[in-house]
């Protein structure tokens, strides 16, 4: 068996505990370790994904049971891809956080870092739907524990709600899996697909419930609309390295939802047929439509970035809602674009937070405001997928798929609310940031400066630092170095979007290879 598989998952396991127990004590060193971790997952991953571009599909038996007996973690072309974007945006997280000085402002950020890791890793690698809930619980607990780092009231009560939600989206995952279980005993994927299609079509009304309570998991998770209300508050008031990190949650739930109705509830199977595709698709443009209007609306550049998060996860799910090997490729171009762009545009948030406060009104010009005007001026085309971004090429992937989907009518449906959202995004995106980098320069504002006359500025949003006592000092170059680590990723992604199209594909295509991965998996024709 190839043990390349399961390292992405033993490594940040190790070093985790070994910060707690061993160097709890020593943020230098915690540092060191917490790096050399992920720059290690970043080599695997590409490891990894330069085995999977070859088209096979890869299992590795824990203690050598083999399906559907024993845990199995598959490595396919998707599964690679997702988990090279998680280390690659988790070593621009670590490296911001360093630079910024956010992992000394509470206790265990690194160790904690490393179990979220560790759960969203498992999470893509998993074969077993089982599994996949234990990695979610995994995720979600170090995530509770980031969440509130570094404290606060705020902090605190969106953390609350945080937990709230998901624990009800942990109990549906639960009775969806038990559900699942009594009508096909099993939970490994492959086998779950291959006797899905053996149940004759009279005999699926508890299949169907199942299928539906697995999907609305998988809802809460995406924040697709009308369950995305714990996002934006949550994000909002999470420290905002730890929200640009959160970036790839919302893509766990997008790539589950994926993988479950194509290749276990596919749309070739009659039991399931039209269970998720004629509502998931209005969700979608209903979830796209909500975060541009709170784009437009927002007071605060937290919540402005939660809402531009809830805008690109709307479009993400339209291409997934097609479920068309066209609109699978177009969805995976979009997810490595959107979760890119999402962390980059939590990272300015804090940059901007920093200087001058999270509230969007006008405030005396901050330090490095030229370079943290130019990221976001950049960070506002990619988000609203203006060219020459790979946002604007997304967009365009997606719309080609819906024109080709044979959705009749529906097509332009599609079409204008991605258009109608991308104007109305790029207004609040304009808007905000003339209030924040421009208003500074007016003369008559610098009028009202000179007679005190300035609008109260929100101090409740200003986060300020209470470090360690052994803290070492703050490097802001790393910081921008992060920020523009991401900012590069965008402009690769724009640059080599025809390998990059290539290879998603071939990926759609491998996924909806049901055949071959049942033969994989479970060793048998």
């Amino acid at each position: 068996m190839n043990h390349w598989i399961v390292a992405p998952i033993v490594l940040p396991a190790v070093i985790a505990p070994f910060i707690i127990m061993v160097i709890r004590y020593h943020l230098d060193l915690q540092r060191i370790f917490s790096v050399a971790s992920i720059v290690a997952l970043n080599i695997i991953a590409v490891v990894l994904l330069m085995q999977a571009s070859t088209g096979e599909i890869q299992v590795y038996e824990l203690g050598d049971w083999p399906a559907p007996f024993g845990i199995v973690l598959v490595l396919d072309r998707l599964s690679a891809m997702m988990v090279l974007l998680t280390t690659l945006l988790s070593l621009a997280v670590v490296l911001y956080v360093i630079g910024s000085g956010w992992d000394a402002r509470g206790r265990h950020f690194h160790a904690l870092l490393q179990f979220q890791l560790m759960g969203v890793l498992g999470a893509f690698l998993t074969g077993d739907a089982f599994n996949l809930f234990v990695f979610f619980e995994v995720l979600l607990i170090a995530s509770y524990g980031l969440m509130i780092h570094s404290g606060g009231g705020k902090r605190l009560a969106a953390g609350v709600q945080y937990v709230v939600y998901n624990l009800l989206g942990s109990t549906l995952f639960l009775f969806a899996l038990g559900t699942l279980y009594a009508v096909t005993g099993t939970l490994n994927m492959a086998d779950l697909a291959a006797r899905v299609a053996e149940l004759p079509a009279d005999d699926t009304a508890l299949l169907r419930v199942g299928a539906v309570l697995l999907l609305l998991v998988f809802a809460i998770k995406a924040a697709v609309l009308p369950l995305h209300f714990w996002l934006p508050a949550s994000y909002a008031n999470a420290p905002l390295p730890v929200a640009a990190l959160f970036a790839i949650m919302t893509k766990v739930g997008a790539y589950a939802i994926l993988r479950f109705y194509t290749q276990v509830f596919g749309p070739d199977v009659a039991a399931t047929e039209g269970l998720v595709g004629d509502w998931l698709l209005p969700a979608a443009m209903l979830t796209l439509a909500v975060g541009a209007i709170g784009i437009l609306g927002a007071k605060e550049i937290g919540r402005l970035m939660a809402f531009g998060a809830i805008a690109s996860m709307g479009t993400l799910l339209i291409a997934i809602s097609l479920f068309t090997p066209q609109g699978a490729a177009a969805a995976m171009y979009y997810m490595i674009h959107s979760t890119l762009t999402a962390g980059l545009i939590f990272l300015i948030a804090d940059l901007i937070m920093e200087r001058r406060g999270g509230a969007i009104v006008p405030h005396r010009p901050m330090p490095q405001i030229g370079l943290i005007a130019s990221l976001y001026f950049v960070a506002a085309i990619a988000l609203a997928g203006m060219p020459p971004l790979s946002g604007f090429v997304g967009k365009l992937l997606v719309m080609d798929a819906a024109r080709d989907a044979g959705l009749g009518d529906t097509t332009w449906v599609i079409w204008a609310f991605i258009l109608v959202s991308s104007l109305v995004t790029i207004v609040g995106l304009a808007r905000a940031g003339s209030i924040l980098f421009w208003k500074s320069y007016d003369p008559d504002f610098v009028n009202e400066l000179e007679s005190d006359a300035l609008p109260k500025i929100d101090e409740e949003t200003r986060i300020e630092p209470d470090p360690l006592e052994t803290a070492p000092e703050p490097m802001p170059a790393l910081s921008f170095v992060a920020a523009f680590g991401l900012l590069i990723g965008l402009v690769l992604l724009t640059v080599l979007s025809g390998p990059v199209l290539d290879y998603t594909t071939a990926t759609a295509d491998q996924i909806f290879d049901r055949a071959a991965y049942l033969e994989t998996v479970l060793k048998r024709p």
